[in-house]
């Protein structure tokens, strides 16, 4: 059984990373074409999500105490992030193509504010699972 533990824990730790660095790379230089970077990222968080949902279920089951607490805030504000992100950068990017250079500078712009929101985000989360155990 440990094994699964260790399979579970690995696939949340490695999308959560590709998901939360991506997004702090495309925040910090809007240069980067965020629309190619989009689909990897959503599915990342959704791995994300699943994965997490099964460590919830493995580890910490009904009980709801002060470590779940935080755990809890940190879900939220993944899901917030992984709204923006396809709110913000997803929306825009389907409308880039054929789009003018003027409609294109909005879109990117757009899209950039999106990054950085679900940067901010997604840096209270990775706060939230770091601290989670010391609460």
């Amino acid at each position: 059984m440990q094994y699964v533990y260790i399979v579970v824990i690995g696939l949340h730790v490695v999308a959560g990373v590709f998901w939360a660095g991506t997004t702090v790379t495309l925040a910090r230089d809007p240069e980067i074409k965020a629309e190619r970077f989009i689909r990897p990222q959503l599915g990342a968080a959704g791995m994300v999500f699943l994965t997490g949902a099964l460590l919830w279920y493995l580890f910490h089951g009904a009980y709801f105490g002060s470590m779940e607490m935080v755990l809890a805030l940190g879900i939220l504000t993944a899901s917030a992030a992984a709204g923006v992100l396809g709110a913000m950068v997803r929306a825009p990017s389907r409308r880039l193509a054929g789009a003018s250079a003027d409609i294109e500078t909005q879109l990117r712009a757009r899209m950039a504010m999106g990054e950085r929101i679900a940067a901010r985000l997604l840096a209270i989360t990775v706060l939230c699972m770091a601290v989670a155990r010391m609460v």
